[in-house]
């Protein structure tokens, strides 16, 4: 079907410019031993990076969507799952994930930030560059929160609910050989988005177990640069 394959397209150009957004500056700051990045610069890494981890996430939703489809209503699949809602899914997608994104650099826009910061990271993340602000930042945390409950809590329980539905349907299968075909269908989406949400829930419950961000920054590595580069191999050895 060519519809995993658009899918599969989307999430690999994500995840190329995912891992570029962050690894590429890292690279010059080594090669040049200079770790400063100007206030536009920062701004524009963190952009880039809210719109392709958001962009991350959403595509995972929509393949565990077409899963669900294809396992739970085979013979409709062709109808349901058609080329033009794909592509309307994928657009959507990148439409919500640039607005959010947009939203969040306009609001660290209006903090006051004093001279020659520091930041305990080696990407200019949200967070981060809220809490080096020097202005009242209680309207950014609360847009953040609720961005990250709402655009992160939302697409993990419609994966939740698509998985729930897949096992039920292939608990209802009777022969062990289409148990394992129904499986081994959705096995590449769930190893991808296990890896993905393991380690970004990881990386926030170490951070607040420890309070170091230099301990935060080092598991950030796993979900910006490890888990992007395993995503192609995952479903290089299930094609």
């Amino acid at each position: 079907s060519i519809n995993p394959c658009i899918f599969c397209c989307n999430l690999s150009l994500v995840d190329i410019c995912f891992t570029s957004t962050t690894i590429s500056k890292m690279l010059v700051n080594i090669k040049t031993q200079s770790k400063v990045i100007t206030y536009g610069g920062c701004i524009t890494q963190m952009y880039f990076f809210l719109l392709f981890a958001g962009l991350d996430d959403f595509l995972l939703t929509v393949m565990a969507y077409d899963r669900f489809v294809a396992i739970c209503h085979p013979l409709h699949y062709t109808i349901i799952m058609n080329p033009r809602l794909c592509v309307l899914l994928v657009f959507v997608s990148w439409i919500i994930s640039a607005l959010y994104s947009l939203l969040q650099s306009l609001m660290v826009l209006r903090l006051s930030f004093c001279t020659d910061l520091e930041i305990p990271h080696f990407i200019c993340e949200l967070h981060e560059m809220i809490q080096l602000a020097c202005s009242d930042t209680f309207l950014n945390n609360m847009v953040m929160y609720f961005g990250v409950g709402l655009l992160g809590g939302g697409p993990l329980a419609g994966i939740l609910y698509s998985y729930s539905k897949i096992v039920s349907s292939i608990c209802g299968i009777s022969s062990a050989q289409g148990k394992y075909k129904a499986f081994s269908t959705c096995a590449s989406h769930l190893s991808v988005v296990s890896l993905f949400y393991c380690t970004s829930l990881g990386v926030y419950l170490s951070s607040a177990a420890t309070h170091s961000s230099h301990s935060s920054a080092i598991a950030s590595v796993m979900y910006t640069v490890v888990t992007p580069m395993l995503n192609p191999v995952i479903y290089r050895m299930k094609t």
